[in-house]
């Protein structure tokens, strides 16, 4: 399974970097109001409803698509938590600054990489399914369907956690397969043959891993 395919559109719910400096304007919701389902709905209506509005325009200038990402979909995830997990043993023994870099070299990297299949997606191949949780819960998942163009529909989960009685993203599971879990085997493999200064180095230049260094995405 080619789990970029899909990964590459929801990359900018990933993706906790990006910045730019003329955010286009959208209403903000107020997260701490919002339920796990509630969360994802509205962000992927925000996110769908300004693409079909202006969609000519953040293909023709891509740093208006990440200004829309940092405003609209990162607020809603637990960016340094995710990060945390993608690192994995190696967060343990990483000082604060290879940490904040880190973080911000691996999003920067995803929506680099992967943002602008975004552009091209549209409402009608993303479902929400009905929501099954309760109200006490402190870990959630939403469940979610994708149309491929061929028709087929994927499942993808989003996993969310209540931090400070907001409801923060943390995982895209993607037919069954964790973004956090399989880029965590991925970065463990390449920091042990070359060290988390060079990954980390790498991840900011936007270059992708070299063959053997990694798994394929």
């Amino acid at each position: 399974m080619k789990r970029l395919t899909i990964l590459a559109m929801l990359a900018a719910i990933i993706a906790g970097g990006a910045h730019a400096a003329d955010p286009p304007a959208a209403p903000t919701a107020a997260p701490s109001t919002l339920g796990p389902q509630e969360l994802v709905e509205n962000s992927a209506k925000r996110m769908l409803v300004e693409l079909d509005k202006n969609r000519s325009m953040y293909k023709a200038d891509p740093a208006k698509l990440d200004s829309l990402v940092a405003n609209v979909l990162l607020p809603n995830f637990d960016t340094e938590y995710a990060a945390r997990l993608v690192l994995g043993q190696n967060w343990r023994t990483a000082t604060p600054d290879q940490r904040k870099r880190f973080v911000d070299g691996f999003y920067h990297s995803l929506l680099r990489n992967y943002g602008a299949a975004l552009v091209d997606f549209t409402a009608d191949r993303f479902v929400i399914l009905p929501y099954k949780g309760e109200a006490a819960d402190t870990m959630a998942t939403v469940r979610t369907e994708v149309k491929r163009q061929s028709g087929d529909k994927i499942p993808v989960n989003f996993s969310l956690r209540k931090v400070d009685g907001v409801w923060k993203a943390w995982d895209v599971v993607i037919e069954g397969i964790s973004y956090v879990k399989s880029f965590r085997t991925d970065f463990a493999a390449e920091i042990q043959q070359k060290g988390l200064d060079e990954v980390i180095t790498r991840l900011e230049s936007g270059a992708k891993p070299s063959a053997g260094a990694a798994a394929s995405h």
